[in-house]
């Protein structure tokens, strides 16, 4: 190698692959859709910081549905798509069957176009296992962000449905998850766990080396995402219609989310607390049967409590409408069964609305509760109406979370630092030659 070709390729912005096979991953997502959420949020919202501190991201991801093969995000930052077990939309639990082909596609256009990357960040299992073949082929580090741990989504729902587990194998593939987990785990350079919960299951459940273990929690964008004045509140609340004391849950539709939990544990606030009105904002453009069933479920339910009256379904909240909607209500409640983190609730306390978090997830360890959050078992429907109560009836408890909630929000959780604890995690795992982009 000539002395000059090193100098030549440093010289050049590096650039990193991030990659994130399920669900429509998009410039503009469709939120809201199949497999398509918080990570989906995630991946994007990182590329774009890391884009900000000078690097090129390519986020990879799945080619289906006629989708283009490349699209721009914003400068520097753009989604490439490999096709991959044909044109129809493949659930999660099972894409990783066809991502051989995938890896194929996706490493031919590699060396099509001559890229070259400092490391790979895979994100949540499937992609774990495209990632793990792209770097075996491109010789770089593989790190992975697990998102959420199969062994603790089974241990969650063993226990919150027992009588559904004779089913839970041909849902969730449960088996063939956890091992591919502990195998994925075991071969990368880098495991990044997003709560503390997650540290101590990758390392004692799945026996990952505490050296190889990171927490880096998701983040939020602080320049959306931000506390305004009663006045402006009083405008949007106008402007959404809200009347009364709102509680606002924010989110795709799942049965993992507790939106059925949340409505019965309504039916316990509004008792007590006969202005408080619930806002449902949960869903996507078009719903898949899985879920409009289960929307269909909760509409039932709230009929079955009489609650009617105080109970509303907004649907699809546009993109730029949801920042304003945290904003307008008076409590944001996320009160899924289980959740490896919860990005609504960050983006809901970052904009200095008063949160309720689950005790079955990560961000609830993070919070002090009554300082600048609340957290509550949903499948407790007493103690999550008490919890969702103290706020709506007592002015200082709101307005000391709204404002210490927002602090911490801006404190620990914004993307910038995200994408520099990321590098600085990786740094000594990127090799010297021969990575950077051209």
């Amino acid at each position: 190698m000539s002395k000059s070709r090193p100098s030549a390729v440093f010289n050049s912005p590096p650039r990193i692959a991030l990659v994130s096979t399920h669900g429509y991953v998009a410039a503009t997502p469709p939120l809201g859709a199949a497999d398509t959420g918080g990570q989906v949020v995630y991946v994007l919202e990182l590329a774009k910081k890391l884009a900000q501190l000078g690097y090129h991201v390519d986020v990879w991801t799945r080619q289906f549905e006629r989708q283009p093969d490349t699209e721009d995000v914003e400068p520097r930052v753009r989604v490439l798509r490999a096709p991959c077990g044909g044109a129809e939309f493949i659930p999660k639990e099972y894409l990783h069957r066809s991502l051989g082909e995938w890896a194929e596609a996706a490493l031919a256009r590699v060396r099509r176009e001559g890229l070259r990357y400092r490391f790979v960040n895979s994100h949540y299992w499937d992609a774990g296992v495209a990632g793990e073949k792209l770097c075996a082929q491109l010789d770089v580090p593989h790190v992975h962000t697990p998102h959420s741990l199969g062994a603790w989504k089974q241990r969650q729902m063993l226990a919150d449905y027992p009588d559904g587990a004779d089913r839970f194998e041909e849902v969730y593939n449960f088996s063939e998850r956890n091992q591919t987990e502990k195998e994925l785990y075991a071969r990368s350079q880098k495991v990044i766990a997003t709560t503390p919960e997650q540290v101590e299951l990758l390392r004692e459940h799945y026996e990952v080396p505490e050296q190889r273990v990171a927490m880096i929690p998701p983040g939020y964008d602080d320049h959306r995402f931000y506390p305004i004045s009663e006045s402006s509140r009083a405008i949007l609340r106008r402007k959404f219609g809200f009347e009364g004391k709102v509680v606002l849950s924010l989110g795709r539709i799942a049965r993992n989310k507790g939106y059925d939990l949340l409505i019965r544990s309504f039916a316990e606030v509004v008792r007590r607390c006969p202005e408080a009105r619930l806002v449902l904002a949960i869903g996507g453009t078009q719903l898949r049967e899985a879920e409009q069933s289960i929307l269909d479920e909760c509409h039932a339910l709230v009929h079955e409590l009489g609650l009617d009256e105080v109970v509303r379904f907004t649907g699809f909240v546009p993109d730029e409408d949801m920042a304003d909607l945290y904003r307008a209500a008076d409590v944001f409640v996320a009160s899924s069964r289980y959740e490896p983190f919860g990005m609504a609730a960050v983006e809901a306390m970052a904009c200095g609305t008063p949160t309720v978090v689950t005790v079955h997830g990560g961000l609830f360890r993070i919070l002090r509760f009554g300082i600048n959050g609340l957290f509550a078992d949903p499948l407790d429907p007493s103690d999550l109406a008490i919890t969702m109560l103290k706020p709506l009836q007592y002015p200082r408890l709101a307005e000391r979370l709204s404002r210490r909630g927002a602090h911490l929000a801006r404190s620990q959780f914004t993307w910038t630092g995200i994408a520099q604890q990321l590098i600085q995690v990786v740094e000594g795992h990127a090799p010297r030659t021969g990575a950077l982009a051209r």
